[in-house]
């Protein structure tokens, strides 16, 4: 069981970083939308506008999702897992390598992380 959640652990770490990449080809990337509050992380591994943000981010946010969900079904056929566990996985990686100050959602409810 170890060796599985480590292999998922690094699967899901891959899928951070290739998302994570992606989005620097778009005029507002990840990081801007995220310290501008234009997006916020969701406790299922996607990004979602967060209170108060506008439209700004719509495009980045529909296409890291997407290419989040591609990712996180491949790596949930792949170590059989549901696509829920994965992006709930993928959610804590992601909380923890924000900075304080961006907008998380947990459990519906919205918050500015503050650690």
């Amino acid at each position: 069981m170890k060796a599985l959640q480590k292999n998922l652990f690094k699967a899901v770490v891959v899928a951070i970083l290739v998302v994570g990449m992606g989005s620097h080809a778009f005029a507002l990337d990840l990081e801007t939308a995220r310290s501008s509050g234009l997006a916020g992380e969701v406790d299922n591994g996607l990004l979602a506008a967060p209170p108060g943000a506008s439209s700004a981010a719509k495009d980045l946010i529909n296409s890291t999702n997407n290419a989040r969900r591609a990712e996180y079904a491949r790596i949930a056929a792949q170590n059989n897992l549901s696509l829920e566990a994965v992006g709930t996985l993928a959610s804590q990686k992601i909380f923890a390598k924000i900075p304080a100050g961006t907008w998380i959602q947990v459990q519906g409810t919205w918050k500015k992380k503050a650690e």
